[in-house]
């Protein structure tokens, strides 16, 4: 019966296989190469095409099999045709050279290009996609049902189930990748934000605390002319209230509650300790993502960081926090900052107390921060003695000279800062 159909029309049936074996097998690549949260995204957003191929992505197994069972009926049908064709051109001898024609033009023109083309344009080609295979899937599902129903079966006898893993959450490692290769789509400064906020689970309260000796505040046993003279002249919304010492503290004033009262020249002891409110204490070593959580939960902008005995170690607000994801405030990006003063082209006067990680912010350096905290710790902790003035060494690649110090701390030094300062934490003292 064959012999009564033209060639031609076998010819034209046979690129109609070959159309729909490059359909099943571009739209398969297409359809697993999906970005799942770019899908996410649109079919939220309404698109048609994205809500059916996030319904079909939710049972890959019925999908695949769909794809399979058409792809392979085609090629089948196409091998059959090709043998009919070729024993109408040349006799049964033509068949092993059908045969490989036909191999090379499916691999060429159903298999590789079809899903090279897929794999660089997913969207464009799963999407429309979606549309015929839903319906079909419909269509078909008993016979799917059957193929992956067997399908599982062996699963199960090779010992992998048949679980469908749908959890497609990305690590925090992986998402700080997706963050840094998005870098051409959003800004750098958002970029920059969103890896402070993944790094927040490394930074401790300690990191960002102002320490002990630096926290300004009301102390009740000094003489109250000294008191109002501070408060008047304080740059902080906020001030601690102590007798005598900082672990004696007795709450904390929010300055804007007792403005009228100093407006008015009646500010008096007894008053401002009506207006105080309950200290809030943190662990010294509390992750600053555990602690902005905490900050927002209890309503506090303002904690005291205390160490294993319960000594006050230092202070800690919402502010530093949040300068530790979006950066400095301020218009003015000059990186010469209260802790640090020029002396000349990549020549620094540092105050030996400042803050290690604030310093590798305010002055875009790379001083180690995995141990000490602060300048001063960092060098007395390898020099393992209070340095004399005029001592040289090195930090992590940085020449630094000591100016200044006291018995118990370095108070001054000059740091000079290559164009590229060393990455590892290197501290070789060279005098003193």
């Amino acid at each position: 019966m064959s012999e009564d159909v033209p060639l031609g029309l076998l010819f034209g049936l046979l690129i109609v296989l070959l159309l729909l074996s490059a359909f099943f097998s571009s739209t398969e690549t297409a359809l697993m190469s999906l970005n799942r949260y770019r899908l996410r995204h649109r079919a939220r957003a309404g698109h048609h095409g994205a809500r059916l191929t996030e319904k079909l992505l939710q049972q890959p197994e019925r999908l695949i099999g769909l794809i399979l069972l058409g792809n392979n009926a085609v090629n089948l049908a196409a091998a059959a045709l090709v043998t009919v064709i070729a024993i109408r051109i040349g006799g049964e001898a033509a068949i092993f050279a059908g045969t490989m024609i036909l191999t090379v033009v499916v691999l060429i023109f159903a298999e590789v290009t079809p899903k090279t083309i897929a794999a660089r344009h997913p969207s464009k080609i799963a999407l429309p996609a979606s549309l015929i295979y839903y319906p079909l899937l419909k269509v078909a599902y008993p016979l799917v049902w059957v193929v992956s129903f067997l399908a599982n079966c062996l699963l199960r006898l090779l010992g992998f189930g048949a679980d469908r893993d749908h959890d497609h959450a990305l690590s925090e490692a992986e998402l700080r990748t997706l963050v840094t290769e998005s870098a051409s789509m959003m800004p750098r400064r958002h970029q920059r934000m969103l890896l402070s906020i993944l790094d927040l689970g490394d930074i401790t309260v300690d990191d960002v605390m102002v320490p002990r000796q630096e926290i300004v505040g009301i102390d009740l046993d000094e003489p109250w002319e000294t008191n109002l003279e501070l408060i008047r002249n304080a740059s902080y919304s906020r001030l601690p209230v102590f007798r005598g010492d900082i672990d004696s503290i007795v709450g904390v004033v929010h300055l804007r509650s007792i403005l009228s009262n100093l407006a008015e020249d009646t500010l008096t002891e007894q008053v401002l300790l009506s207006k105080t409110e309950e200290p809030y204490f943190v662990p010294e070593g509390s992750p600053l993502n555990k602690q902005l959580v905490n900050f927002q939960r209890l309503k506090q902008r303002f904690a005291f960081a205390v160490d294993e005995y319960g000594d006050i170690q230092g202070l800690v607000t919402t502010e530093d926090v949040i300068r530790e994801i979006v950066g400095e405030f301020g218009t003015d990006p000059g990186p010469v900052g209260p802790e640090v003063s020029r002396e000349d082209d990549g020549v620094f006067i540092v105050d030996a107390s400042a803050n290690i990680r604030q310093l590798n912010q305010l002055m875009n350096w790379d001083l180690p921060t995995d141990g000490p905290k602060t300048l001063n710790g960092l060098i007395v902790e390898q020099l393992e003695t209070i340095p004399e003035r005029g001592t040289s060494l090195t930090v992590a690649g940085c020449p630094v000279e000591i100016l200044d110090t006291t018995e118990h701390a370095i108070r001054k030094v000059r740091l000079s800062v290559p164009e590229t300062p060393a990455v590892e934490t290197k501290l070789t003292a060279i005098g003193g």
